[in-house]
Protein backbone atom coordinates (compact mmCIF):
# COMPACT_ATOMS: atom_id res chain seq x y z
CA UNK A 1 0.00 0.00 0.00
CA UNK A 2 1.30 3.51 -0.88
CA UNK A 3 1.41 6.12 1.26
CA UNK A 4 -1.35 8.42 1.74
CA UNK A 5 -1.10 12.04 0.38
CA UNK A 6 -2.88 14.82 2.49
CA UNK A 7 -5.08 16.85 0.63
CA UNK A 8 -4.02 21.08 -0.14
CA UNK A 9 -5.68 23.05 2.50
CA UNK A 10 -8.09 24.73 2.67
CA UNK A 11 -10.13 21.82 1.22
CA UNK A 12 -12.27 22.75 -2.18
CA UNK A 13 -14.95 20.39 -3.80
CA UNK A 14 -16.91 20.27 -0.40
CA UNK A 15 -20.63 19.77 -0.51
CA UNK A 16 -21.88 23.12 0.81
CA UNK A 17 -25.42 22.11 0.17
CA UNK A 18 -24.99 19.40 2.88
CA UNK A 19 -23.31 20.48 5.16
CA UNK A 20 -24.91 23.58 5.61
CA UNK A 21 -28.27 22.19 7.27
CA UNK A 22 -25.35 21.28 10.21
CA UNK A 23 -23.07 24.21 9.83
CA UNK A 24 -25.61 27.00 11.74
CA UNK A 25 -27.38 24.76 14.07
CA UNK A 26 -23.71 23.38 15.54
CA UNK A 27 -22.55 27.08 15.90
CA UNK A 28 -25.85 27.78 17.60
CA UNK A 29 -25.22 24.75 20.16
CA UNK A 30 -21.67 25.78 21.18
CA UNK A 31 -22.51 29.10 21.25
CA UNK A 32 -25.09 28.42 23.75
CA UNK A 33 -22.42 26.15 25.86
CA UNK A 34 -19.40 28.91 25.50
CA UNK A 35 -22.30 31.44 27.20
CA UNK A 36 -22.88 28.87 30.15
CA UNK A 37 -19.31 28.82 30.36
CA UNK A 38 -18.89 32.29 30.74
CA UNK A 39 -21.19 32.36 33.50
CA UNK A 40 -19.31 30.07 35.69
CA UNK A 41 -17.08 31.74 38.20
CA UNK A 42 -13.35 30.25 38.20
CA UNK A 43 -14.43 27.17 35.70
CA UNK A 44 -11.10 25.58 35.83
CA UNK A 45 -11.89 24.57 39.72
CA UNK A 46 -15.32 24.06 39.36
CA UNK A 47 -15.75 22.53 36.00
CA UNK A 48 -12.59 20.07 36.42
CA UNK A 49 -14.81 16.89 36.57
CA UNK A 50 -15.50 17.85 32.74
CA UNK A 51 -11.10 17.91 32.16
CA UNK A 52 -10.84 14.64 34.04
CA UNK A 53 -14.16 13.06 32.22
CA UNK A 54 -12.34 14.11 28.89
CA UNK A 55 -8.86 12.59 29.74
CA UNK A 56 -10.17 9.33 31.01
CA UNK A 57 -12.78 9.23 27.72
CA UNK A 58 -10.01 10.23 25.19
CA UNK A 59 -7.05 7.76 27.04
CA UNK A 60 -10.24 4.86 26.87
CA UNK A 61 -10.76 5.06 22.81
CA UNK A 62 -6.75 4.51 22.57
CA UNK A 63 -7.51 1.11 25.03
CA UNK A 64 -6.90 2.55 28.15
CA UNK A 65 -9.36 1.24 31.12
CA UNK A 66 -9.39 3.01 34.03
CA UNK A 67 -12.05 5.15 35.67
CA UNK A 68 -12.24 9.10 36.77
CA UNK A 69 -12.57 7.87 40.43
CA UNK A 70 -10.01 5.50 39.47
CA UNK A 71 -7.67 7.97 38.64
CA UNK A 72 -8.55 10.42 41.61
CA UNK A 73 -8.37 7.56 43.96
CA UNK A 74 -5.01 6.75 42.47
CA UNK A 75 -3.83 10.82 43.03
CA UNK A 76 -5.07 10.55 46.22
CA UNK A 77 -2.69 7.84 47.68
CA UNK A 78 -4.98 4.47 46.81
CA UNK A 79 -2.13 2.32 45.69
CA UNK A 80 -3.20 0.41 42.87
CA UNK A 81 -1.07 -2.21 40.58
CA UNK A 82 0.07 -3.50 37.53
CA UNK A 83 -1.74 -2.21 33.95
CA UNK A 84 -4.17 -0.48 35.97
CA UNK A 85 -1.32 1.94 37.32
CA UNK A 86 -0.02 2.23 33.47
CA UNK A 87 -3.56 3.47 32.34
CA UNK A 88 -3.98 5.83 34.92
CA UNK A 89 -0.62 7.14 34.18
CA UNK A 90 -1.64 7.93 30.97
CA UNK A 91 -4.79 9.59 31.56
CA UNK A 92 -3.24 12.11 33.94
CA UNK A 93 -0.30 12.90 31.36
CA UNK A 94 -3.07 13.64 29.15
CA UNK A 95 -5.23 16.33 31.47
CA UNK A 96 -1.86 17.62 32.24
CA UNK A 97 -0.65 18.25 28.61
CA UNK A 98 -4.39 20.16 27.99
CA UNK A 99 -3.88 22.11 31.09
CA UNK A 100 -0.42 22.95 30.19
CA UNK A 101 -1.26 24.13 26.34
CA UNK A 102 -4.31 26.31 27.77
CA UNK A 103 -1.41 27.87 29.57
CA UNK A 104 0.83 28.16 26.24
CA UNK A 105 -2.70 29.62 24.64
CA UNK A 106 -2.84 32.76 26.52
CA UNK A 107 0.28 34.06 24.68
CA UNK A 108 0.52 32.31 21.75
CA UNK A 109 -1.23 30.05 18.95
CA UNK A 110 -0.78 26.56 18.11
CA UNK A 111 2.18 25.69 16.57
CA UNK A 112 3.92 22.81 15.92
CA UNK A 113 6.51 23.47 18.52
CA UNK A 114 3.18 23.17 21.05
CA UNK A 115 2.38 20.40 19.55
CA UNK A 116 5.69 18.45 20.24
CA UNK A 117 5.51 19.84 23.98
CA UNK A 118 2.05 18.61 24.28
CA UNK A 119 3.50 15.18 22.95
CA UNK A 120 5.98 15.01 25.19
CA UNK A 121 4.03 15.60 28.31
CA UNK A 122 1.51 13.07 27.34
CA UNK A 123 3.76 9.99 26.56
CA UNK A 124 6.27 10.68 29.89
CA UNK A 125 7.21 7.74 31.85
CA UNK A 126 4.31 5.76 30.34
CA UNK A 127 3.95 2.94 27.23
CA UNK A 128 5.58 4.22 24.69
CA UNK A 129 7.75 6.82 26.38
CA UNK A 130 10.15 4.74 24.06
CA UNK A 131 8.70 6.12 20.64
CA UNK A 132 10.78 9.40 21.01
CA UNK A 133 8.40 11.50 22.79
CA UNK A 134 8.63 14.73 21.57
CA UNK A 135 9.59 13.95 18.14
CA UNK A 136 8.11 13.67 14.79
CA UNK A 137 8.84 10.22 13.20
CA UNK A 138 11.42 9.84 10.93
CA UNK A 139 10.09 6.18 9.98
CA UNK A 140 7.51 4.96 7.79
CA UNK A 141 4.39 3.73 10.11
CA UNK A 142 1.25 2.12 9.08
CA UNK A 143 -2.18 1.02 11.01
CA UNK A 144 -3.45 -2.21 10.71
CA UNK A 145 -3.78 -5.49 12.84
CA UNK A 146 -1.24 -6.58 14.87
CA UNK A 147 1.77 -7.51 13.10
CA UNK A 148 0.45 -6.92 9.89
CA UNK A 149 2.94 -5.91 7.22
CA UNK A 150 2.78 -2.38 5.27
CA UNK A 151 0.76 -4.45 2.61
CA UNK A 152 -1.37 -5.64 4.72
CA UNK A 153 -2.26 -2.47 6.80
CA UNK A 154 -5.40 -0.66 6.51
CA UNK A 155 -3.77 2.90 6.40
CA UNK A 156 -0.48 4.11 5.62
CA UNK A 157 0.43 7.90 6.43
CA UNK A 158 2.78 10.03 4.59
CA UNK A 159 6.15 8.98 4.05
CA UNK A 160 8.63 10.56 6.54
CA UNK A 161 10.70 12.59 3.90
CA UNK A 162 7.56 14.39 3.01
CA UNK A 163 6.07 14.50 6.51
CA UNK A 164 7.49 18.22 6.87
CA UNK A 165 6.71 20.09 4.53
CA UNK A 166 2.94 18.39 5.48
CA UNK A 167 3.29 19.66 9.06
CA UNK A 168 4.01 23.04 8.02
CA UNK A 169 1.06 23.16 5.65
CA UNK A 170 -1.10 22.10 8.65
CA UNK A 171 0.68 24.87 10.48
CA UNK A 172 -0.19 27.64 8.08
CA UNK A 173 -3.64 26.00 7.79
CA UNK A 174 -4.06 26.51 11.72
CA UNK A 175 -2.92 29.82 11.57
CA UNK A 176 -5.54 30.80 8.71
CA UNK A 177 -9.23 31.40 8.64
CA UNK A 178 -11.28 29.15 6.87
CA UNK A 179 -15.36 29.38 5.83
CA UNK A 180 -16.30 28.38 9.04
CA UNK A 181 -14.42 27.90 12.27
CA UNK A 182 -16.00 24.16 13.37
CA UNK A 183 -15.85 23.14 9.35
CA UNK A 184 -11.81 24.30 9.99
CA UNK A 185 -11.77 22.19 13.79
CA UNK A 186 -13.13 19.07 12.29
CA UNK A 187 -10.39 20.01 8.90
CA UNK A 188 -7.85 20.23 11.72
CA UNK A 189 -8.46 17.31 13.79
CA UNK A 190 -8.95 14.70 10.78
CA UNK A 191 -5.10 16.18 8.92
CA UNK A 192 -3.28 15.69 11.84
CA UNK A 193 -5.15 12.02 12.43
CA UNK A 194 -4.20 10.98 8.85
CA UNK A 195 -0.61 12.52 8.35
CA UNK A 196 -0.17 10.81 12.07
CA UNK A 197 3.19 12.74 12.95
CA UNK A 198 4.30 10.56 15.87
CA UNK A 199 5.24 7.11 16.36
CA UNK A 200 2.05 6.94 18.98
CA UNK A 201 -0.40 9.17 20.86
CA UNK A 202 -1.88 10.69 17.79
CA UNK A 203 -5.45 10.52 18.46
CA UNK A 204 -4.85 11.77 21.81
CA UNK A 205 -3.49 14.81 20.58
CA UNK A 206 -5.81 15.40 17.69
CA UNK A 207 -8.41 15.31 19.89
CA UNK A 208 -6.63 17.95 22.48
CA UNK A 209 -6.11 20.08 19.57
CA UNK A 210 -9.96 20.67 19.05
CA UNK A 211 -10.88 22.49 22.27
CA UNK A 212 -7.41 24.13 21.79
CA UNK A 213 -8.20 25.35 18.14
CA UNK A 214 -11.81 26.64 19.02
CA UNK A 215 -10.21 28.71 22.19
CA UNK A 216 -7.40 30.05 19.51
CA UNK A 217 -10.45 31.07 17.01
CA UNK A 218 -12.39 32.67 20.36
CA UNK A 219 -14.98 30.08 19.81
CA UNK A 220 -14.68 29.36 22.96
CA UNK A 221 -13.87 31.26 25.94
CA UNK A 222 -12.57 28.54 27.65
CA UNK A 223 -10.85 25.37 26.36
CA UNK A 224 -13.27 23.66 28.17
CA UNK A 225 -15.58 21.49 24.87
CA UNK A 226 -14.63 18.21 25.04
CA UNK A 227 -15.59 15.64 21.90
CA UNK A 228 -14.46 12.66 23.36
CA UNK A 229 -17.51 11.17 25.18
CA UNK A 230 -19.44 11.47 21.49
CA UNK A 231 -16.39 9.81 19.92
CA UNK A 232 -16.05 6.93 22.08
CA UNK A 233 -19.74 6.46 21.96
CA UNK A 234 -19.65 6.03 18.09
CA UNK A 235 -15.76 4.64 17.71
CA UNK A 236 -16.55 2.54 15.02
CA UNK A 237 -18.09 5.16 13.17
CA UNK A 238 -15.79 7.88 13.96
CA UNK A 239 -12.76 5.64 12.19
CA UNK A 240 -14.91 4.72 9.48
CA UNK A 241 -15.16 8.32 8.74
CA UNK A 242 -11.16 9.35 8.94
CA UNK A 243 -11.08 5.91 6.85
CA UNK A 244 -13.21 7.31 3.86
CA UNK A 245 -11.22 10.29 3.39
CA UNK A 246 -7.87 8.13 2.77
CA UNK A 247 -9.70 6.01 0.75
CA UNK A 248 -12.51 7.65 -0.98
CA UNK A 249 -11.41 12.00 -0.08
CA UNK A 250 -15.05 11.66 1.57
CA UNK A 251 -14.34 14.62 3.50
CA UNK A 252 -17.80 15.74 3.33
CA UNK A 253 -19.09 12.53 5.28
CA UNK A 254 -16.23 13.27 8.45
CA UNK A 255 -17.78 16.84 8.22
CA UNK A 256 -21.19 16.11 8.48
CA UNK A 257 -20.18 13.36 11.23
CA UNK A 258 -18.23 16.09 13.22
CA UNK A 259 -20.83 18.92 13.23
CA UNK A 260 -23.26 16.21 14.40
CA UNK A 261 -20.52 15.29 16.92
CA UNK A 262 -20.54 18.91 18.00
CA UNK A 263 -24.69 19.53 18.01
CA UNK A 264 -24.85 16.11 20.49
CA UNK A 265 -21.91 16.73 22.69
CA UNK A 266 -22.59 20.51 23.21
CA UNK A 267 -26.36 19.84 24.61
CA UNK A 268 -24.61 16.98 26.67
CA UNK A 269 -22.27 19.51 28.12
CA UNK A 270 -24.68 22.26 28.54
CA UNK A 271 -26.88 19.31 30.81
CA UNK A 272 -23.73 18.14 32.93
CA UNK A 273 -22.51 21.83 33.24
CA UNK A 274 -25.98 22.67 34.99
CA UNK A 275 -26.00 19.92 37.08
CA UNK A 276 -22.53 20.78 38.19
CA UNK A 277 -23.44 24.53 39.08
CA UNK A 278 -26.90 23.37 40.60
CA UNK A 279 -24.45 21.17 42.96
CA UNK A 280 -22.44 23.80 43.66
CA UNK A 281 -25.12 26.76 44.64
CA UNK A 282 -26.66 23.55 46.88
CA UNK A 283 -23.26 22.67 48.32
CA UNK A 284 -22.93 26.04 49.20
CA UNK A 285 -26.39 26.73 51.40
CA UNK A 286 -25.82 22.99 52.88
CA UNK A 287 -21.91 24.16 53.95
CA UNK A 288 -23.19 27.17 55.17
CA UNK A 289 -26.05 25.90 57.27
CA UNK A 290 -23.31 22.84 58.47
CA UNK A 291 -20.52 24.52 59.19
CA UNK A 292 -21.40 28.48 60.13
CA UNK A 293 -18.06 29.16 58.99
CA UNK A 294 -16.08 32.38 57.22
CA UNK A 295 -14.56 29.28 55.04
CA UNK A 296 -17.63 27.61 52.96
CA UNK A 297 -16.32 28.70 49.37
CA UNK A 298 -12.62 27.27 50.18
CA UNK A 299 -14.10 24.12 51.29
CA UNK A 300 -16.35 23.71 48.07
CA UNK A 301 -13.76 24.64 45.79
CA UNK A 302 -11.53 22.35 47.41
CA UNK A 303 -14.44 19.79 46.72
CA UNK A 304 -14.98 20.53 43.73
CA UNK A 305 -11.24 20.81 42.36
CA UNK A 306 -10.23 17.53 43.91
CA UNK A 307 -13.04 15.33 45.07
CA UNK A 308 -11.21 12.49 46.14
CA UNK A 309 -8.53 13.59 48.38
CA UNK A 310 -6.58 13.32 51.90
CA UNK A 311 -7.25 15.51 54.90
CA UNK A 312 -4.14 16.22 55.35
CA UNK A 313 -3.91 17.40 51.31
CA UNK A 314 -7.39 19.54 51.97
CA UNK A 315 -6.15 21.37 54.88
CA UNK A 316 -2.94 22.40 52.14
CA UNK A 317 -5.33 23.53 50.16
CA UNK A 318 -7.57 25.35 52.10
CA UNK A 319 -5.36 26.71 54.08
CA UNK A 320 -7.40 26.05 56.87
CA UNK A 321 -6.21 25.53 60.12
CA UNK A 322 -5.70 21.88 61.27
CA UNK A 323 -8.09 22.21 64.64
CA UNK A 324 -10.31 24.08 62.21
CA UNK A 325 -10.67 21.77 59.31
CA UNK A 326 -10.51 18.49 60.95
CA UNK A 327 -14.35 19.01 62.40
CA UNK A 328 -15.47 20.59 59.45
CA UNK A 329 -14.37 17.40 57.11
CA UNK A 330 -16.10 14.82 60.65
CA UNK A 331 -19.42 16.86 60.17
CA UNK A 332 -19.24 16.61 56.10
CA UNK A 333 -18.36 12.84 56.95
CA UNK A 334 -21.34 12.60 59.29
CA UNK A 335 -23.73 14.69 56.86
CA UNK A 336 -22.85 12.12 53.69
CA UNK A 337 -21.22 14.79 52.07
CA UNK A 338 -18.01 12.82 52.37
CA UNK A 339 -17.37 9.19 51.68
CA UNK A 340 -14.38 7.70 53.11
CA UNK A 341 -11.96 5.21 50.77
CA UNK A 342 -9.40 4.90 53.59
CA UNK A 343 -9.75 5.49 57.26
CA UNK A 344 -7.05 7.15 58.96
CA UNK A 345 -4.04 4.88 60.78
CA UNK A 346 -1.45 6.04 62.53
CA UNK A 347 0.60 9.12 60.75
CA UNK A 348 -1.21 7.88 57.25
CA UNK A 349 -4.08 10.83 56.93
CA UNK A 350 -7.81 9.00 55.94
CA UNK A 351 -9.19 9.56 52.22
CA UNK A 352 -12.05 11.24 51.92
CA UNK A 353 -14.68 11.26 48.63
CA UNK A 354 -17.09 13.71 47.47
CA UNK A 355 -19.08 11.10 46.03
CA UNK A 356 -22.42 13.34 44.37
CA UNK A 357 -19.32 15.05 42.13
CA UNK A 358 -17.87 11.83 41.24
CA UNK A 359 -21.47 10.66 40.30
CA UNK A 360 -22.39 13.37 38.49
CA UNK A 361 -18.53 13.17 36.82
CA UNK A 362 -18.96 9.42 35.81
CA UNK A 363 -22.75 9.87 34.73
CA UNK A 364 -23.16 6.70 37.20
CA UNK A 365 -23.79 5.53 40.72
CA UNK A 366 -19.93 5.02 41.29
CA UNK A 367 -19.34 5.21 45.23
Amino acid sequence: MTPWEPNDLPLSGLDLGRLVRKIGPANAALARYDGLLKSVINPSVMLSPLTNREAVLSSKIEGTQATVDEVLEYEAGIDFTGEKVADIQEIVNYRQALMEAREVLADRPITLGLIRQMHRVLMNSVRGHDKTPGDFRQDQNWIGAPGCTIDQATFVPPAPLRLRDHLEAFETYIASDDIDVLVQVAVVHAQFELIHPFKDGNGRIGRLLIPLFLFQKSALGNPMFYLSEYLEAHREVYYERLRAISREGDWTGWIDFFLEAIIRQAQNNIDRVQHILSLYEDMKHRLEELTRSQYTIRILDALFDRPVFQSSDFIARTGIPKQTALPFLRKMREAGILHPLREQSGRRSAILAFKELLNSAEGRRVL
